[in-house]
């Protein structure tokens, strides 16, 4: 049986207690009925695969702890807050609980159908009780109130009278943002009356499928945090992120209240190319070919709509288009595109060379080329075709690697930060552009098996030194990178303590089992395996520790494995043998003095830390205050600190901020002009980054004291072991 291998970090869970970013038509906000034929046999092959030892890594049964897992995960995915549901609602669920497992094993969904239209309601009355408010004389911000916003460990609110309580004081709050924004009280209740409106249409909007979906993955987290239930769409949109292209017209769209709008063109695909189109442009209506109706799409969910754009390449579609300038009611103009396959750069590999000058002590200026990686992706079937073009990190990576080579960089900093995983091969493959042949992976099955996963490709695409920059957000297949450099000593690893995920998924049809009709029942990613390193220690819950720190932006108590209750405990298994290319431990202290030195000289770094401890103060507060005076002092505070540090760079000769100047408008994603929302969202690309830079400055500290101290040379890479590697 072959499967596609995963190391990624789990999708997304749906969370259903906020606007979704897509509507649906009307006749969608019918309550969840009895389930569908279909929805009950992939309910049962869920079951059967995750309850199978053959397949889950660690099966669980479904017991009566299960049962009472399974309806706590599924009310947490509903109502994560606490602010829809009372304590008298909870109550009531309680009777489902004993038998939410069995639930699932029988495929009887009617129970988390009838908890899911309460929670549809609920919300209703939320938004209803939310708009009646803007009306009312409640916004004096004299007093000592605050919002308590993080309600995840409070208790279920008695009763509506203290869910009132509690929406009033959110209510609150978002009326004193857009008035520190400068907004005047008509237009604050007209943004604030169409926010809870889009919220409630939002909710209104979920249908049958999307309960199913969020039931069945309350049951798969039970099993483990990186099992997932996706339905058919979930798993095109998958395959389709994984392999970075899609086919269709090459548009990234957005919904604004009532209408699908064109945030961004994705350059060279149809949209592009046709010179009919501009950010903030509205999607009204869609056809399929060149004579086929039009459906008015005004009201329909983000999904709905996108599926009807995106079809095979060469395909026509008919799109009717408002543009942005021009009111909603106005004519739409008709465009005839076709769709055509298109590869999403945007989120591919990309490069850059940091120049830095020479240390004080002598020695040459050296030129560090950065290589960030925002995932392991692949395209699975355009490798599986074998036609030799397919989409592939290591692919890409390769490539700039030698453009690196052919510039004459010094050195090379892989940045991993915020790469939540992807492909296990790409790992592997990656791992062996910067080793001769090795082991990288073990991989040990559920029934104590273990394999070894290695390079087997003699030779490597790069010799030279190299660094990789981890955050918390550097999950599974950069655990697995970064893990097995260091098990290596082929290079530093720099940054924060990684995610902690040292499992391996795998993405299983369950349409291979019925009777082979099409797509009908999704996909399960599952867990099949847990993964050590070359050196026998797992990732898993610890994470990869770097060599030289920065300080923590996350604690591990509030993201990584180490926050699921039914996370994987760590482990050790034996080494397997492999070359060990340095030992970077005599190195350490001399890197880490000179770092320490250099960042009390770097005010960016230290504006960095300061904007850490400020942020993690505040997340520990967990409230915010409703005293005008006071928050307005905090937003002059910090707007006078971003002008001083503006300022600062400017005499320094520093790159400026092209952020600096940004303050909080009080708006929320989907309301702000599109086009405008899209340019900040690439200014912030361009905004500093002293930690890649100071990256690169410890590699090039490396470089420097190998290169001038013969002795420390031969104790942290004894030529015998590693010729060429590092070698200047």
């Amino acid at each position: 049986m072959k499967f596609t291998r995963l190391v990624a970090v789990p999708l997304i869970a749906l969370v259903l207690s906020v606007p979704l970013g897509m509507m649906a038509r009307a006749e969608g906000d019918a309550l969840p009925g009895a389930p569908t034929p279909e929805q009950i046999t992939t309910a049962k092959l869920v079951y059967g695969l995750l309850s199978d030892s053959r397949y889950a890594y660690r099966p669980r049964p479904l017991d009566d702890t299960m049962s009472a897992e399974i309806f706590d995960h599924y009310l947490e995915a509903l109502d994560r807050n606490k602010l829809f549901f009372t304590a008298a609602d909870i109550a009531r669920f309680e009777a489902h609980k004993p038998q939410m497992g069995e639930n699932v094993r029988s495929g009887r969904l009617e129970p988390a159908y009838a908890i899911f239209a309460v929670y549809k309601q609920r919300v209703a009355e939320r938004v209803a009780y939310a708009r009646e408010l803007l009306g009312k004389d409640i916004f004096d911000f004299t007093g000592d109130d605050r919002w308590e916003y993080d309600r995840e460990d409070a208790p279920w609110a008695a009763d509506r009278a203290e869910l009132d309580a509690l929406w009033r004081q959110s209510v609150r709050n978002d009326w004193l943002r857009l008035k520190l924004a400068g907004k005047k009280p008509d237009e604050i209740r007209k943004t604030l009356g169409r926010r809870y409106l889009n919220l409630g249409n939002n909710v209104a909007a979920l249908n049958q499928e999307d309960a199913f979906q969020s039931f069945l993955n309350a049951y798969t987290s039970t099993v483990d945090p990186h099992t997932d239930y996706m339905n058919p769409r979930t798993a095109k949109l998958f395959t389709q992120n994984m392999s970075l292209s899609l086919e269709g017209i090459g548009a990234q769209l957005q919904k604004q209240d009532d209408v699908v709008v064109i945030r961004e063109l994705i350059a060279g695909g149809p949209a592009a190319l046709s010179g009919k189109f501009k950010p903030g442009d509205r999607i009204v209506g869609v056809g399929q070919g060149s004579s086929g109706p039009m459906e008015d799409v005004v009201g329909w969910r983000l999904d709905d709509v996108v599926e009807k754009i995106k079809g095979p390449k060469g395909t026509q579609v008919r799109l009717d288009v408002v543009p942005g300038e021009a009111t909603l009611d106005s004519e739409p103009v008709r465009v005839v595109l076709t769709r055509a396959r298109i590869k999403l750069e945007e989120q591919a590999a990309k490069s850059e060379i940091i120049s830095l000058p020479a240390p004080a002590g002598g020695g040459a200026d050296k030129r560090i080329g950065v290589i960030k990686l925002p995932a392991f992706y692949q395209d699975f079937e355009g490798r599986r075709s074998r036609n030799g073009e397919y989409t592939s990190a290591t692919r890409d990576v390769a490539r700039l690697l030698e453009q690196f080579r052919t510039d004459g960089v010094d050195g090379v900093v892989l940045d991993l930060r915020n790469n939540g995983g992807g492909s296990l091969n790409e790992a592997i493959e990656l791992t062996g552009l910067f080793i001769d042949k090795g082991p990288v992976v073990q991989v040990r099955e559920s029934g104590g098996r273990v394999s070894v996963e290695s390079d087997r490709n003699p030779g490597v695409a790069w010799d030279g030194p190299l660094a990789v920059l981890i955050n918390r957000g550097s999950a599974s297949a950069s655990e697995i990178f970064a893990g097995a450099i260091q098990d290596y000593g082929r290079g530093l690893v720099i940054g924060e303590t990684s995610f902690g995920k040292g499992t391996v998924q795998n993405i299983v049809p369950l349409d291979r089992w019925p009777a082979k009709e099409g797509d009908r029942f999704g996909h399960v990613k599952l867990t099949i395996a847990q993964f050590f390193l070359p050196g026998g220690s797992s990732t898993q819950n610890r994470g990869v520790v770097p060599d030289i720190a920065f300080p923590v932006t996350v604690d591990a108590s509030e993201f990584g494995e180490s926050t699921y209750d039914n996370a994987l405990e760590w482990r050790q298994i034996a080494a397997v043998p492999h070359e060990r290319y340095g030992d970077f431990a005599p190195l350490l202290p001399r890197l880490q003095a000179r770092h320490a030195e250099r960042v009390k000289q770097d005010p960016e770094f230290q504006w960095w830390v300061e904007d850490v401890a400020e942020f993690r103060a505040e997340r520990e507060k967990k409230y915010v205050s409703l005293n005008e005076a006071e928050r307005r002092a905090e937003r002059d505070r910090d707007a006078a600190k971003r002008k001083q540090r503006q300022e600062e760079r400017k005499r320094l000769g520093l790159a400026l901020d092209p952020l600096a100047d940004t303050t909080d408008d009080g708006l929320q994603a989907g309301e702000r002009n599109v086009a405008e929302d899209a340019a900040r969202e690439k200014a912030a690309e361009k905004r500093p980054d002293p930690l890649l830079r100071e990256s690169a400055a410890i590699l090039a500290d490396a470089i420097h004291l190998l290169d001038s101290d013969r002795k420390l040379s031969a104790q942290v890479l004894p030529r015998s072991t590693a010729p060429g590697i590092w070698a200047q």
